[in-house]
């Protein structure tokens, strides 16, 4: 088993580093765009006086960084090669996720929005294995080109994780003689509604409470008549763009829908793996950075006349957050791996535990990398001079959101036990023999 990284992989990271010095940080370093990562950063991104949107200066950066990025040839280097990308790997990504996080704050790769110089958009993928031919034809154009920019509108106020329990409604409706949907609902957490031009709103189409069937994905403009933004609700690290939406009598034509009628909760669970495994990655990668900062400190601060490094109270808590990310490095890059040699729709039946695993796992190391990393550095790591209490208040909104990880343990429960996955039908069978479960844990893919 080899666990060296391909050489094409490591001569990307080489290329990805020096378009970083030549085109972004000289980018970040005019016009103060420091104010947006040093002490600063607060502030300078958020328009208290709108709402706490982001301020359009901000968001303006971010776009140069990306367009440049994509002139390069970098940006979407995970897309499909077939919608204009590279069609970068699980893995790559895995790996390229850490190696930019794990540079600490700046324009390269942003992850308080998901901004990256190699762009994660799910959606792309997303599209591309649920879209029909005539969905694809109608919309691939608009959404390759970025002029088709949506929410992914699954949470409620009174519904996060139990999504099948929905109250969002959609019913058929004619309307000057075409048929269409009259959607009624609310969402929560719409992030990027301020610029979103559509909506994607998941409701109950038929069905009952808890029914996995009978929800559909609907594909809404979001100037439609009925969409409203209720209010941008304030989050631990500002700017906030997660407003709660509501849909009031919006109707729509008939077509509006990616996937099919009543089978849309399938794109929302498509949705999370890709998502999970490269937050996951970028978790690891900002904790290393968070370790490794506090080595260099330590070993250069020398109190009563010797290096703070020396004390074991310093080096036992960064030796295990240390051994941790190694552990977790090697299970995110094999889940990653697998991932590649499947299916995409087979990942949520056959390792949907291993990549909730990981994900969980790193967004816990990562806030408590943060918080090791304030302790060791005193009073300068409790400032906002020092990137420590961004990368927490960041990084600790992943313990609730893409799932919380309690439902992500939840999952790997289900697994472990047999209720789901490759165990399930051992599992049943020992239980209808009368016997016991003795089977060896199934292989998965290497």
């Amino acid at each position: 088993m080899d666990f060296n990284l391909p050489p094409e992989l490591e001569a990307y990271l080489a290329e990805l580093d020096a378009f970083i010095e030549a085109e972004i940080k000289p980018l970040q370093a005019q016009d103060d765009n420091e104010r947006f990562f040093d002490h600063r950063r607060e502030w300078a991104r958020t328009d208290w006086d709108r709402d706490g949107l982001p301020r359009h200066e901000w968001e303006a950066l971010l776009a140069e960084a990306r367009r440049r990025a994509d002139e390069a040839g970098h940006y979407r280097y995970a897309w499909p090669k077939e919608m204009g990308g590279k069609g970068g790997s699980n893995l790559d990504m895995a790996v390229i996720r850490e190696h930019l996080a794990a540079k600490g704050l700046g324009l390269f790769n942003d992850l308080q929005n998901e901004h990256s110089i190699v762009g994660n958009n799910p959606f792309i993928l997303m599209f591309k294995e649920f879209a029909t031919n005539a969905q694809y034809e109608r919309d691939s154009e608009a959404l390759l080109s970025g002029r088709m920019r949506t929410i992914f509108g699954l949470t409620e106020p009174n519904h996060g994780s139990d999504a099948t329990f929905m109250e969002t409604r959609a019913v058929r409706q004619d309307r000057d003689g075409q048929p269409g949907w009259l959607i009624n609902g609310e969402k929560m957490w719409s992030t990027g509604m301020h610029v979103a031009t559509h909506c994607m709103v998941f409701a109950r189409t038929s069905g009952e409470d808890g029914d996995a069937l009978g929800i559909t994905c609907f594909i809404v403009p979001a100037d439609t008549p009925g969409v409203k933004v209720e209010e941008y609700l304030w989050t631990f690290n500002m700017p906030t763009d997660h407003p709660r939406v509501s849909f009031t009598n919006v109707w729509v034509p008939e077509d509006s829908y990616w996937g099919q009628i009543d089978r849309g909760l399938g794109i929302g669970q498509s949705f999370v793996h890709q998502n999970r495994i490269r937050q996951a990655a970028s978790s690891l990668g900002a904790a290393v950075f968070c370790i490794e900062e506090s080595v260099k400190y330590a070993r250069a601060r020398k109190p009563f006349g010797k290096a703070l490094s020396e004390n074991q109270a310093i080096q036992w808590p960064l030796v295990e957050l240390s051994t941790q990310a190694e552990m977790l490095r090697l299970l995110i890059r094999k889940t990653a791996w697998q991932m590649d040699r499947m299916e995409h729709k087979q990942i949520e039946k056959e390792i949907s535990d291993k990549v909730s695993m990981c994900n969980y796992w790193a967004n816990r190391l990562v806030c408590e990398a943060a918080d090791r990393a304030m302790q060791v550095h005193g009073g300068i790591g409790y400032s906002r001079h020092k990137p420590f209490e961004h990368i927490y208040r960041h990084h600790r909104r992943y313990r609730i959101t893409e799932g919380s990880e309690e439902i992500q343990m939840r999952k790997v429960a289900a697994y472990l036990f047999g209720y789901l996955g490759p165990r399930k039908k051992a599992f049943a069978d020992a239980e209808a023999g009368g016997g016991e479960y003795t089977q060896p844990i199934p292989a998965r893919h290497g």
